[in-house]
């Protein structure tokens, strides 16, 4: 039996991966803020008998100290991780900054993936075959990337933000995977292809109807299933794979530049250690 921490698990891929794992008869913990819907995910396994391995934290794992006390709790009650898959994303069309002073979008998709990465990985090195699956869109390169603006202070844009993310997102898996780092999780930066979920988001008007649109032309979530699926189950003997839509990318590109990594690796350490410090 695998243990199974999907974050986003309340809704779209995550929450079917979650259904997926529960049914097969391994262990599953969903992260998400909203109790209604951890609770429907819970009443469900109770129905199916599935309730014993089943668990929602409850989080807004746009804060660090969120993120700090999910990996605490998960460190306490299991022993090792299996497979780690981070779906949480929440576009916003107009820029927001959380209570510890970070934009929204840079702190929920790419600072609570590289805390609950590294946070987890001590328990992931005592699973038999590890694997971080970050769903996200690997490969556009680096040069959206506003490096002395990383919050988008200055000119925000919603998709500008969700393609930073991204980006900041194919560097962090190569800095994971980094073979002087000694971890045994193998890192997957995965995009599935466009898929018809939920989307959830603060939208201006024009963008909320573009989203219907895309949604509208999107893959069934049980589509994009399978493959991924494959992919847990049988992790890449690589320390770092990149895929698009079933087609792996080449580690060469711009996108997984290790320079750029180091750097923002080093701007992220430098970040946490003064929120934590003045915290």
């Amino acid at each position: 039996m695998k243990t199974i921490v999907v974050t986003g698990g309340t809704s779209g891929i995550g929450q079917a991966l979650a259904h997926t794992y529960l049914d097969r008869g391994d262990q599953v913990v969903i992260l998400g803020p909203d109790p209604a819907k951890g609770k429907k995910f819970l009443d469900r396994a109770e129905k199916t008998g599935a309730a014993d391995r089943a668990f929602f934290i409850e989080a807004d794992l746009s804060l660090v100290s969120e993120n700090q006390r999910v990996i605490g709790d998960i460190k306490t009650r299991f022993t090792a991780v299996d497979v780690l898959v981070l779906c949480a994303r929440y576009f916003r069309s107009y820029r927001t900054v959380t209570p510890e002073g970070f934009e929204h979008n840079f702190a929920l998709y790419y600072l609570s993936r590289y805390l609950l990465g590294y946070g987890l990985a001590d328990q992931m090195d005592k699973a038999d075959r590890p694997i971080i699956m970050n769903i996200a869109g690997p490969g556009a390169g680096t040069a959206g990337i506003q490096w002395n603006d990383l919050g988008l202070k200055h000119g925000y844009d919603g998709w500008s933000a969700m393609f930073q993310g991204g980006r900041l997102n194919d560097l962090l898996g190569v800095s994971f995977a980094d073979e002087s780092r000694g971890h045994r999780a193998r890192y997957v930066l995965l995009f599935p292809g466009g898929t018809r979920t939920g989307f959830a988001g603060d939208f201006d008007p024009a963008t909320a109807a573009y989203v219907d649109r895309m949604k509208n032309a999107a893959q069934p979530v049980e589509f994009a299933i399978p493959p991924i699926v494959e992919i847990i189950d049988a992790p890449p003997r690589e320390p770092l794979s990149a895929i698009v839509e079933g087609t792996p990318l080449s580690l060469l590109r711009p996108a997984f530049d290790k320079d750029a990594a180091a750097r923002l690796d080093s701007i992220t350490r430098e970040l946490l250690h003064n929120k934590l410090s003045a915290s």
